[in-house]
């Protein structure tokens, strides 16, 4: 897994609760960062925050989503960009989550966990069809 956020505390509470789940977990700490590690290492899934400096997430997905070698790794936001605008620009660029910050660490970890077992399946656009409500939070701002 790769975590892209700029926030110390959250990559950390992150790195944890996926670690004691047995998963690898990458760090970036702004979104050039994560582009560069995505592009190397090729993640099973990147939780990527959206407020982050150089290159924002908005960006990393674009570019990732362009590129060939990446479009395919599954993307879960993970931000405290709560507006139903930024829900579906997430949608339009094939996102499978939008997790809201604060969120449940302890539920990070499974959650992760089944987009990833689904995606290996080849259900990637089912969950993106199905929009769970783990995934997509049902109220959002205007």
């Amino acid at each position: 897994m790769l975590v892209a956020d700029d926030e110390p505390p959250i990559r950390l509470l992150c790195q944890v609760n996926l670690a004691i789940a047995g998963m690898d977990v990458l760090q970036a700490a702004d979104g050039a960062e994560a582009l560069v590690v995505a592009r190397a290492e090729k993640p099973d899934l990147i939780l990527l925050d959206l407020m982050m400096p150089n290159v924002d997430g908005w960006t990393v997905a674009e570019e990732l989503g362009a590129d060939e070698g990446t479009r395919d790794i599954p993307i879960v936001f993970l931000t405290a960009r709560a507006t139903t605008n930024d829900r579906r620009r997430a949608e339009k660029l094939g996102a499978l989550g939008y997790v809201l910050k604060p969120f449940d660490p302890v539920r990070l970890a499974p959650l992760v966990a089944e987009v990833v077992a689904r995606c290996a399946r080849g259900e990637a656009e089912n969950l993106r069809r199905e929009r769970p409500p783990a995934l997509w939070p049902a109220d959002l701002e205007e």
